[in-house]
């Protein structure tokens, strides 16, 4: 199993936010060279940055303050979120011989998680580069506090990713947490108890990938390893749409029938076979009892869409492994030990099936046959690949390269918060919905569909 947990672990304390000019020159000078290194992008491009260069102008004459709300339909956002604001503002600035202060950045949200995954290195380099962290699976008092003053007082914007993790597709856009538009809200709200007359924004930024060739083969041999792992017949090395895309699926319905089988078996769940569910009835059927069975482990009520059960288990499973109570504590015994790490092993165990809902929960089973674009087919054949993988034990992370890509960044019209606050006051709950939906809106319609 792909790093698997086999002890307690210290807490995972706050990372305040300590900014660091010197580390972000660095930075700024090697992310070129990281994303030519580290990524499939050799080109990215911004529209409409004339946009962002008018509210950084406001912003940085004292007028308003923005968030900066972006699509995140994969890993490689913030390397293209960096070129938006280290490159194409200040350039866009020069040609329309507007003049910003150095340096064009933003504060940033990031999932406490990360570091996990990305690497000890992150701990350090995201404060240092005005990230605050949040944990996603509960009120994060400290967290949201840390946001909330870098949304009045931050030196710079605050920029967060409203979907709140990636989705794997570019062209569909998962809904949107509520947590930013609170954030809006609440940003206006301390303004005015602290009398200032700043205007609060809401920047939607769309962020699409999309491959400069449609390699065909190399999604054909992704497909032909998939078959080999779930030990069925090789399809014919057919090129066509037609042809792949019914290999794809008979690969989702051998999932669905082992995945399905696998909870009869072991988890003694109740799953009737029902010749009347399509794909994707019966795949949402499979993703709610998978969160069931890690749910009643945790004690946990089924409430909520499946990306908000995903993070409240996430955070039960880290609340049994990285132990507040193990610090400072040096008198637990071998015996207390031994059952902690048992605990440990355990949560880490249950948080798996959580893992395999989070790949798939923004597939629909329709996606391809909607629009049966390159694109979209690699999309989902690598979403089959991380579940495949995931159920081998492998690393979900390091995925099968599919061709150099192309990045566009949109930047839609600013949404005013503060027109919105009379609403607020009326019914906060609808006003937060309300604009939620319009963010919505906004990102929809900056994408290419």
């Amino acid at each position: 199993m792909f790093n698997p947990i086999t002890n307690i672990q210290p807490t995972l304390d706050f990372l305040p936010p300590n900014f660091n000019p010197l580390v972000l020159k660095v930075c700024q000078w090697g992310i070129p060279f990281w994303i030519q290194w580290k990524t499939p992008l050799v080109d990215i491009k911004g529209e409409k940055v004339e946009r962002l260069v008018n509210i950084y102008q406001q912003f940085q004459e004292g007028k308003i303050r923005f968030l900066l709300a972006f699509r995140h339909p994969n890993t490689d956002d913030p390397y293209c979120m960096s070129q938006l604001l280290w490159r194409f503002v200040p350039e866009t600035a020069k040609q329309q011989g507007i003049v910003l202060s150095d340096p064009i950045h933003a504060h940033f949200m990031y999932d406490r998680g990360i570091p996990l995954w990305a690497g000890k290195s992150v701990s350090w380099l995201f404060p240092k580069i005005g990230g605050t962290p949040i944990f996603r699976g509960k009120v994060d008092r400290l967290g949201l506090r840390s946001a909330r003053d870098l949304f009045m007082n931050g030196q710079f914007p605050l920029a967060a990713a409203p979907e709140g993790a990636t989705n794997g597709h570019n062209q569909s856009i998962s809904p949107l947490e509520p947590g930013i538009a609170q954030l809006g809200f609440w940003c206006v709200e301390d303004l005015k108890k602290a009398e200032r007359t700043e205007e609060v924004y809401l920047v939607p930024i769309g962020i699409q990938y999309f491959y400069i060739q449609d390699n065909w083969i190399d999604v054909e041999k992704v497909i032909s390893q998939l078959e080999k792992d779930c030990n069925l017949p090789q399809g014919n090395e057919d090129l066509t749409v037609s042809s792949l895309y019914s290999r794809l699926m008979q690969l989702g319905n051998y999932l669905l029938d082992t995945m399905e089988n696998f909870y009869r078996q072991f988890y003694h769940r109740t799953i009737p076979q029902d010749e009347s569910l399509d794909f994707s009835e019966r795949l949402k059927r499979l993703l709610e009892m998978a969160l069931t069975v890690a749910e009643e482990y945790f004690n946990l009520k089924p409430t909520g869409d499946l990306s908000s059960r995903c993070r409240r288990l996430e955070q039960a499973g880290w609340d049994c492994i990285y132990r507040y109570d193990l610090k400072g504590n040096d008198n637990w015994s071998a015996v207390e030990l031994g059952l902690a790490d048992r605990v440990a092993i355990e949560a880490s165990l249950r948080m798996w099936h959580m893992r395999l809902v989070e790949s798939f929960v923004a597939v629909t089973g329709r996606y391809i046959r909607e629009n049966p674009t390159f694109d979209r087919f690699a999309e989902t054949t690598l979403i089959v690949w991380t579940m495949v993988n995931r159920l081998k034990g492998g690393n979900p992370i390091k995925r099968p390269y599919l061709g150099k890509k192309r990045a566009k960044l949109t930047v839609g019209e600013p949404l005013s918060v503060t027109q919105k606050w009379s609403d607020y006051q009326t019914n906060r709950r609808q006003a937060v919905a309300n604009l939620t939906q319009d963010l919505q809106n906004a990102l929809e319609q900056i994408i290419e569909h």
